[in-house]
């Protein structure tokens, strides 16, 4: 694929500093408890957790919010929360970081995703999840819409983040696809299996390929053209990226291009979250002028530098361009 030049990225990762960011989807607490394993439980041959920690960190669509924050662009985000002490805190923590959390839903009849991890030696125990995965009701889900129609007139970019909890049905996706189209602006959807081929029209589609692989219900072919051409015409979408983990990308164009952009991780600590700072920087990218390639690139370099770090994390634009220019170095 075409390089990437330090240069290049400098000047995207500026302009993107001046944009304004949407980012529609499933809101999520994620809730870590750490602690110490020092004996097996008598009750059952399971360890037994001291608990000495706990902290809370932004989830789903909050935290491809945060990620936009943490590049320096202004973010709103859009989406349901339960009338509970998790919906608080993703509010508090979106605010802290500069994040508008005003049109936030509130559902007084289903709670704020939580999931908590229990760590231990560095170790997930195990994991609960607090959710209801139900399609909103019509009422809320048309509050969700016309919240997120209404703002997409003031934003440069919208990014739909669907984890499967009942947030974007096909009628909300719809409509925000459509008011992406009447604003002119690109939009970038990370689709999970319920909504997958709901998303026609979106500027860019990200699915990963456990995702893709999963909806089509057969063996993926990122690394031919003509399949690759196939799929993105059955889905309707102008760009189709496809992330491969330790293989990098493959990315399909409207123009019939077909790019691989090679993984460029020096090490992978964690990949947590990084699909969220791909949706992230390949948004803001397209935002602030790039072409499809330049965005994927772009969040190529950003993956590589989110999975060297531990759990949930956000990356820098000095981090990015750093990577960048090491990467220009060694080639």
């Amino acid at each position: 694929m075409d390089r990437l030049s330090p240069a290049r990225a400098g000047e995207l990762l500026r302009a993107a500093e001046g944009m304004w960011v949407l980012v529609v989807g499933d809101i999520m607490l994620d809730r870590y408890v750490s602690g110490r394993v020092e004996r097996m439980s008598p009750e059952a041959p399971v360890p037994v957790v001291r608990v000495e920690r706990e902290t809370h960190g932004l989830g789903g669509a909050a935290n491809v919010a945060a990620n936009v924050a943490a590049l320096g662009a202004r973010c709103r985000v859009v989406g349901c929360v339960g009338d509970d002490l998790a919906g608080e805190r993703v509010r508090a923590e979106l605010e802290r970081l500069g994040v508008l959390a005003d049109a936030l839903v509130a559902a007084t009849d289903r709670p704020t995703t939580v999931k908590t991890r229990v760590l231990a030696r560095g170790q997930q125990v195990v994991r609960f999840d607090e959710e209801v995965t139900d399609r909103l009701p019509p009422e809320l889900a048309e509050a969700v819409a016309s919240a997120a129609s209404s703002q997409a007139a003031h934003s440069d970019v919208l990014v739909m983040e669907d984890y499967d909890k009942g947030v974007l049905g096909p009628g909300v996706i719809r409509s925000l696809v459509a008011a992406g189209e009447r604003g002119g602006i690109p939009s970038v959807a990370d689709p999970k299996h319920r909504g997958f081929f709901d998303y026609a029209g979106v500027t860019l589609l990200k699915p990963n390929a456990k995702e893709l692989e999963d909806a089509l219900g057969t063996r993926i072919l990122p690394d031919e053209p003509d399949w690759m051409e196939a799929q993105r015409t059955r889905l309707g979408c102008h760009n189709l990226l496809v992330t491969l983990g330790e293989r990098g990308m493959a990315l399909q164009t409207h123009e019939g291009r077909h790019v691989r952009v090679p993984a460029v991780a020096r090490a992978v600590f964690d990949v947590s979250g990084a699909g969220d700072t791909v949706t992230a920087v390949a948004a803001l990218a397209l935002a602030a002028g790039a072409g499809p390639a330049e965005a994927a690139a772009l969040a190529n370099h950003a993956a590589a530098v989110e999975v060297e770090k531990a759990g949930v994390a956000t990356v820098s634009p000095a981090e990015i361009r750093a990577h960048v220019c090491a990467h220009d170095r060694r080639s």
